[in-house]
């Protein structure tokens, strides 16, 4: 039985975390999940800016103030932190650690090679439109492929105490240390879609020991101390799912259930670069306090494509709010929307849309929300997107004068005009597996 622990579940997530993960109780593998589709495109922009960035910088002042502990227990670190610059990662974390060795999955990244790919004429259409890629192509910003777990376990196996990597798929990095440990091969469906199953369960870390939980969550216990989660992984594929006895939070069939529709499209057919696990199999057994056994999951082969994750430009953005008190606080919002959309139309500013949202009112539930008719105070918040910057930056001047302008009681506008920020756009696609070379580099 090996345990592997997540620690961060999102480039932001909880400092504090992986090291509590650390100090409170035993774990073999400690995996760090900092990537999510957006993140790729920010990275790049800052390698671009600067040759020395694009990872996950919060990744290398842990590992130095983790490596003492992680060398005195054998506890293997495997993270996706190296972004579009793994290396330059390495090296900080060789800077922070030198005592730890460390290598370096490359290969993920393919932004160079999609001229390449059009030569031989894969389209890499859009997986949601069928566009192909050649209208967005000049406004490219990065691009990566979803490697799996076996580049991983093969970086683990040449004894690194810590594995990084670039866009790998979430799950893999917990899958990893069960092919390095257990000796899986490609062809173990059954026991490759329970893996990737743990990894799905713990991905988003606290998510599962309680952490943004639905049923019962003001019973849960210490969430300022919440435990993060760690799975027992047993060769034959079960599993449990668990955390350090000391910790808050609580696991629990409902919270890993919660967690299991995370992101789940068909669920009998959850693609993955190493398999295809049905998750209309899985079993739940809750198996004692903040302990959940999970077993009987079947699996399938592997599909012939590997999934890439694009970013490109898609325009400019602002977004500014207002609030309004009482009385009359929902009308008055209403009212200011009305002046915004009015002066904008009179300026002859077109854009690809104009959003509104009723804080306190609509904007989480939209047309399900309660009714609410008088609420003490409503945050008007608008924001308008288009191809124009010029016409965006406008907008950002239509909204402080109603300040003095506009319907009475306006505050909220300390910030003043709100800023223009480029819109990144997410495009995914496929291309043959066998498009995609993964290599291991040990870094000295």
């Amino acid at each position: 039985m090996i345990r592997i622990a997540n620690g961060q579940g999102f480039w932001g997530d909880w400092l504090e975390a992986p090291v509590r993960l650390v100090d409170e109780g035993p774990i073999d593998f400690l995996v760090l999940d900092y990537l999510a589709e957006i993140t790729m495109s920010i990275l790049q922009k800052q390698k671009q800016e600067n040759p020395d960035f694009g990872y996950a910088r919060d990744f290398p002042p842990l590992i130095g103030r983790l490596a003492a502990k992680l060398k005195a227990k054998n506890i293997k670190v495997v993270a996706n932190a190296g972004g579009v610059n793994p290396t330059a990662c390495a090296q900080a974390v060789l800077k922070a650690a030198p005592q730890l060795k460390v290598a370096v999955v490359h290969g993920d990244d393919v932004f160079s090679r999609l001229d390449e790919f059009a030569d031989k004429g894969y389209e890499m259409r859009d997986m949601d439109t069928g566009e192909p890629i050649s209208t967005i192509r000049a406004r490219i910003q990065s691009a990566n492929a979803y490697i799996g777990a076996f580049p991983l376990a093969e970086a683990l196996a040449t004894g690194a105490d810590v594995v990084i990597a670039g866009r790998s798929t979430d799950t893999a990095l917990t899958l990893a240390p069960m092919v390095y440990t257990f000796g899986w091969q490609p062809d173990d469906c059954d026991k490759l879609a329970a893996g990737t199953i743990a990894g799905h369960i713990i991905e988003c870390g606290a998510q599962c020991s309680g952490g943004n939980c639905q049923v019962d969550w003001e019973t849960i216990p210490d969430m300022a101390n919440i435990g993060y989660p760690i799975i027992e992984a047993e060769s034959d594929g079960t599993f449990v799912v668990t955390k350090h006895e000391s910790a808050g939070g609580r696991v629990h069939s409902d919270t890993v259930k919660e967690q299991l529709l995370y992101e789940l499209g068909d669920p009998k057919r959850y693609l993955t670069p190493d398999c295809t696990a049905d998750f209309t199999s899985i079993r739940l057994e809750d198996a004692g306090l903040n302990r959940v056994r999970v077993s009987g999951i079947r699996g399938g082969p592997r599909p012939p494509t590997l999934k890439l994750s694009i970013s490109y430009l898609n325009g400019w953005k602002a977004i500014g709010s207002l609030v309004y008190s009482w009385p009359q606080a929902l009308d008055k919002a209403r009212a200011a929307d009305r002046i915004v959309r009015a002066r904008l139309k009179t300026l002859g500013l077109g854009y690809d849309e104009i959003y509104t949202e009723f804080f306190g009112v609509n904007a989480c539930h939209g047309s399900a929300a309660p009714p609410n008719p008088d609420p003490p105070e409503v945050q008007l918040r608008i924001g308008v997107r288009g191809q124009d910057r010029k016409a965006v930056d406008r907008f950002t001047r239509e909204l402080i004068p109603l300040v003095l302008n506009g319907p009475p009681g306006a505050t909220g506008f300390g910030e003043g005009r709100p800023p223009v920020r480029e819109i990144v756009a997410y495009w995914s696609a496929l291309i043959p597996r066998e498009e995609i070379q993964t290599r291991v580099e040990e870094i000295a």
